[in-house]
């Protein structure tokens, strides 16, 4: 198997399932108890909380694990509603990914105004957009750091400083960015930071979102006391205790990764483009993740390609693994090209650590062979 999809999960890492296995087997109190097979178990949670936060540089008290980034996606959005009730509008862009724009509906159907701004060809955000977008209405902004389709870099910095000189809260979904670009909290003042675990090499059903402190805050599920009364729910001892390892290393290898991954990720789009008659970058060239590329292929739909790659071993995606079920063609790719076709021909390549240098000679063999064989 040749997996080019790490933008949709990773391999858990050696290290991480090791770290994980005696809460699995052994160490299965609950953290809540007050006998000490349970309780001690809380310094094994708070450890790994320290590592969340030494990956973006933040504070370990403002580290609140829940069950998935959708899940901190979705608190950080209510949060920010709940705790300004006066305000009751949303800015988020037309291209994020489907656990915030979703949600967007669902609050549009409660009353809420929701403004999607565009991006441009290369999957670009204008800031002048957004400065105009924003009112005294304004309760939240909402705009990954990078995207998961196209791997574009949004100028997060900046938006973090306009949000704050107007008094707005702003929400990143940090999840692909986190482990690929230095995150440092400290330096830039986002409110609420979404990660998940399993992009990182951990395990899934894990995720955190990073509150600020002195940022509005409610929580979404209530029951016990957990996470200091900010998320209820007895906590994923394995899972978080995963999430901290693989944070660990992923910090821990920051510095090399794109000197690492960006040259396999360079040959294999830059053979596709000269190989491919018509295929085409969708977003732009050096403003993206070192790891992910998007290509649309001319008069090749993306279910019939991925379906072929699929059976020669090839596994990648024509977007986000969570739409993958659906008949619509990638949204972010129609935000960018909505005159053409681009959104339904196209898939995305992305590359991990583990993935090795002769992966890529097959994976180009693999999809040459399949355009052809479909043009025919």
């Amino acid at each position: 198997m040749i997996y080019s999809d790490y933008n949709a999960t990773a391999p858990l890492r050696p290290e991480v399932f090791a770290a994980m296995k005696p809460f699995l087997t052994e160490r299965w109190g609950n953290p809540s108890s007050s006998y000490s097979f349970g309780s001690q178990l809380k310094s094994e949670i708070e450890a790994a909380r320290r590592s969340v936060a030494k990956l973006v540089n933040a504070n370990a008290s403002e580290v609140v694990f829940t069950g998935s980034a959708t899940e901190a996606d979705n608190t950080a959005l209510n949060a920010a509603l709940i705790a300004q009730p006066e305000k009751r509008h949303l800015i988020t862009s037309a291209v994020e990914h489907s656990a915030v724009l979703n949600h967007c509906h669902f609050l549009e159907s409660q009353g809420v105004r929701v403004t999607r701004l565009s991006v441009d060809r290369d999957g670009l955000l204008e800031l002048g957009r957004l400065e105009a977008a924003l009112t005294d209405d304004t309760a939240l902004v909402s705009l990954m750091w990078a995207n998961n389709e196209t791997g574009v870099i949004f100028p997060v910095a900046e938006v973090a400083a306009l949000c704050r000189a107007r008094g707005v809260p702003f929400h990143c979904d940090a999840v692909q960015a986190a482990g690929k670009l230095p995150i440092d909290l400290k330096a830039v003042p986002i409110d609420y930071l979404s990660l998940s675990a399993h992009k990182l090499g951990g395990p899934k059903g894990v995720g955190a979102l990073v509150v600020r402190k002195g940022a509005p805050f409610a929580p979404s599920l209530h029951g016990g006391h957990q996470e200091k009364g900010r998320r209820g729910g007895t906590e994923n001892v394995a899972g978080i205790v995963g999430f901290g390892c693989a944070a660990e290393l992923a910090a821990k290898e920051l510095p090399g990764y794109a000197a690492h991954i960006q040259p396999l990720r360079d040959r294999l789009e830059t053979e596709l483009l000269q190989s491919v008659a018509g295929a085409e970058r969708n977003g732009h060239a050096t403003l993206r993740l070192p790891n992910t590329s998007s290509l649309t292929f001319p008069g090749i739909e993306s279910e019939a390609l991925l379906l072929l790659l699929d059976q020669a071993g090839v596994c990648a995606s024509a977007g986000s693994a969570c739409l993958a079920d659906s008949d619509e063609p990638s949204h972010v790719v129609r935000a960018m090209k909505p005159e053409s076709a681009a959104a339904r021909q196209m898939a995305r390549f992305s590359l991990g650590r583990e993935t090795p240098s002769d992966d890529i000679d097959q994976a180009i063999e693999a999809v040459e062979k399949t355009v052809r064989a479909l043009r025919r």
